[in-house]
Order: C-alpha cells, then structure tokens, then sequence
C-alpha cells in the first residue's frame, strides 16, 4: 500500500550560490555605480556640453566600479559554490544570507540603510564631480599635475578668470567628443607618466580663434592705437634704463575703405593662409593672401621652397597665430628682471644687476625648482656679497624663478615661442623678411621699426618728455643695427648672444 502524498519528503530548493555576502556587497556596489553612471550620464547631455573632463568619470571611473561590483557578484557565487563542493557534508554555506537568524537580520537591516545611504552619497558625490571637474582648479592642481607651469602662468594671465574649459573647449558637440577622446589620451598619459616635458604646442585639437576668442573679443570692433610703454635696462655697470613709447598701429583705414594695420591679418578684408615645416610654427616657407571679395589670390614661396604644400597641412591663419601664449605666456629671464626693476622690487642701485640676475636665474646646475633657491643665493651672494640690497634682491630674483621657469617639466620661454612680436623670437620676421617672393617679383615687405609702430618717445629721462607725433626713427641703444640682422638675431631672453 503506498505512503498517502503529503506524507512523501519534498526535496529542499537548493539555494542560489548568489546568495552570499560577498556577492550582496558587489551588488549594492554596482547598483550604486550604476546609478552614478545613469546620473552623470544626464548630466552630460542636459546640462551643458563644454566639459569633456567629465567624460573621465562618466565613461571610465563609474563603469570602473560598476564592472567591479559585477566582478564581486560572481566572485561570491563561484566562492560559494567552490565551498560548498569541497564541504557539502559539514559546512556548505559559509557566507550565506540567512534570514531565519536573528543576528543575520539585524546585520541585513544594517546593510541594507547602509546600501541606501551609499546610493544617495553616490549621487550627490556624481553632482558635485560634474561642477568640480569643470573647475580651474581641477584643471590646474588636481587631474593636471603635469600643468602646473601652465596654472601658475595662467594665474597671472589678462585671462586668470576665465575657466579653462572656456577657451580649450567652448560649447559644441563636435568639439565636446574631440575633447573627451583628448582627455582620456591625457589620463592615460598622465598615469603612465610619458606625457611630453614641456607640454607640446601648439595644440592640436585647440579650436579656431573665432569660436572662442571672439566671444568677448568682437572683430567688428576695431581698436585703432595702442599707446605701449616698454621699460628695459641695458646690461651694463649702471642698468642704465632705456624706455621707448610707441603707438602700435593695431586698426586703421585705408585709402581703399579697407581696414590696416596689424589685424588686417586676420580681418575681414584678406584672407592668409601659410605652411609650416615645424611643429612649432616658426619656420614658414610658403603663405597665400586672398580677396575674399573677388576671389583673386597671391602665393608667396621663400627661395629654397619649391612645388606645393600638402594641402591637409595648410592652415588657416587667426588671433593665435600671433597671440599665442594668451594665457599661458612664460616670460623669458631678462624680461622678468626688467619688469622687477621697472616695478622697484628689484633694486637698480647693485651695480650690473641685470646681468647678474639673469645670469643666476640661468645657472645650469639648478636641475630641480628645489635646488634654485640655494643656487640663485649662493650666486648673488658670491657677487655682491651683504651689501644692504643683497638679501631682498635674492629673495626677488628666487621669485622671478620660481614663478616663470619649471626644470622639471623643462618648461620656460625657451620652449615656448612668443609670436606677439619679434624681440625674442622670430615672430613678424617669419614672413616678413623680404625673402618670401611672389609672381611677378612681389615680395613680402620686411617689417621696420616703423611699420606698425608709431615711435614717440624713446631714450630716458627728459627725453620721454619730447613726444613726436609723427613718429621717430628708432635708435638702437647699443650701437647701429645691421640691416641682415632681426631683433631675435641678437636678443634671445638671456644675456645677448
């Protein structure tokens, strides 16, 4: 006779390896991440489209969680049921979640206000990542360690409040994934720690000038003159001050109803277009110059430059081509000591001074900005000794030092030309040299002291007094110029070659 139905033993469910601690922890973990991720994804795309750095967090460091909270999910489901093959006879759940006991109840209530908690704490932590990592500081300190010559220079910069993602993103989807596929480039570098010293530039993915600068910068309004003093010292016993004002011709009309001057490069009425052979721009074989009124264009090669361009590495010339540095411009050492003096916090009185501190500024054995200090003391001190001005004329000149040159990241003005110019670099002179020859024998006109620039005074003392308004004729303090030479010929940032 059989047994009645419900007196047969019904065989217990066996319970899924899942259940586990360890397996509940990469749950609330990856439920947290995946939260996080969904939020800042939204973020991203209603918020605004101008920080590519977000994209770190958002598609790396919050999937990052969320694959390790997976990876633990299984990890405590392969433990589990490694453990219970190996003691299915004594012990076969030994991280198993029990909520007949007691004491697992109240550990799960816990754990549970805990996960909600952690939930909570990874939103508001996904909030406030989006409006830190937009940040200068950010940007300058924490993601960029490397960038520290870059902040310290854009600190003292016409543009110290303007947020980096300003000008190195703007807004624009197209620009804003550019910016996101640069940004992981730069995490991966940063980490492996083989990011360029110094920082290369120019940028490769930098946008046009009229996308950023001319959002406060309206080309529609023309400046006319400038009125520019420019205070420098010669390098002799006495630092013998020597100062020359100057209109810079920057906008002015033409007998044509066209717009002059120097912006006229980049104005409405022309269009330029150049080659470089380097990546730095500064050697320029070959430029065209367009009407874009009819059309008509005139190319101009340098003697040794034959045949065409690639045409993909043909550029488009804007406001950085010449304001390069608008932000992160690294004074050369002899400009620094010239504006400490002109300002009075570098005292004129130590006879050759200027010399001196640059000299000192530019010792070779100072390898680390930890080493400067002592070297730079040393020096001076070896020069003048205690005299009265000793001791305030080190501590500027360690200044001077340590806000201008890097020599860890190998970053000062000797790896970052000036365009805005032609003193300590090429500049101007990298096409108007008279050797750049178009059809017909026209050249590019070599650029005097005169062409842009309207000189009214020059010298010192009472001679600033007699403003010419017609113009002077530029005098080299040291001596007659030679006509084959350009001002970077001779002037280098350091002491003349």
């Amino acid at each position: 006779m059989s047994e009645p139905i419900s007196s047969i033993p019904v065989a217990p469910k066996p319970r899924s390896h899942f259940n586990n601690w360890i397996s509940a922890i990469g749950g609330v973990l990856a439920l947290g991440a995946l939260f996080s991720f969904a939020l800042l994804v939204w973020m991203d795309f209603t918020q605004g489209d101008k920080n590519p750095y977000l994209g770190i967090f958002t598609y790396i460091v919050a999937p990052g969680f969320l694959s390790t909270g997976l990876v633990l999910v299984f990890f405590g489901a392969w433990a589990q049921r490694r453990w219970a093959i190996k003691h299915a006879a004594t012990v076969p759940d030994k991280w198993r979640l029990d909520f007949s006991s007691p004491a697992q109840r109240r550990f799960l209530v816990l754990f549970g206000a805990g996960g909600v908690g952690f939930i909570m704490l990874s939103a508001f932590g996904s909030y406030q990542t989006y409006h830190y990592s937009e940040s200068v500081q950010f940007c300058g300190q924490v993601c960029h360690q490397a960038m520290n010559p870059e902040f310290v220079a854009y600190q003292r910069s016409a543009h110290a409040r303007v947020d980096c993602v300003e000008c190195h993103i703007g807004s624009g989807a197209q620009w804003f994934i550019k910016a996101k596929i640069n940004g992981t480039h730069q995490l991966i570098a940063y980490t492996l720690d083989n990011y360029n010293r110094p920082i290369a530039t120019p940028l490769k993915y930098i946008r046009p000038a009229q996308d950023i600068c001319a959002k406060c910068h309206w080309p529609e309004k023309s400046h006319g003159n400038l009125d520019r003093t420019y205070e420098h010292f010669l390098s002799d016993k006495a630092n013998t001050p020597y100062t020359v004002r100057l209109l810079l011709r920057v906008t002015e009309p033409r007998a044509d109803g066209a717009l002059g001057g120097i912006h006229w490069h980049a104005g409405p009425d022309a269009q330029v277009d150049y080659y470089a052979t380097d990546d730095k721009r500064q050697v320029i074989p070959w430029m065209r110059v367009t009407n874009p009124k009819d059309g008509t264009a005139r190319v101009y090669r340098a003697a040794d430059f034959k045949g065409e361009p690639p045409a993909d590495k043909i550029r488009r010339m804007d406001c950085l081509d010449c304001h390069n540095r608008p932000a992160h411009d690294f004074p050369s050492a002899n400009a620094s000591v010239e504006q400490a003096m002109a300002s009075g916090t570098l005292s004129r009185k130590l006879p050759n001074i200027k010399r001196e501190a640059v000299k000192a500024m530019l010792q070779k054995e100072i390898s680390t900005a930890a080493a400067a200090p002592g070297r730079i003391g040393d020096y001076l001190r070896g020069k003048y000794a205690e005299a009265a001005d000793t001791a305030p004329a080190i501590a500027e000149v360690q200044r001077l030092f340590a806000s201008s040159m890097f020599p860890e990241r190998q970053a000062d003005w000797r790896g970052y030309p000036d365009n805005l110019g032609h003193k300590d670099w090429a500049g101007c002179f990298r096409c108007h040299d008279s050797k750049h020859q178009g059809a017909g024998g026209l050249v590019v006109p070599a650029s005097d002291c005169t062409s842009c620039h309207t000189i009214l005074a020059q010298g010192k003392g009472a001679m600033l007094e007699q403003l010419n308004a017609r113009g002077l004729e530029f005098k080299h303090p040291d001596g007659e110029l030679d006509p084959d030479l350009t001002c970077s010929d001779c002037h280098n940032g350091a002491i003349q070659k």
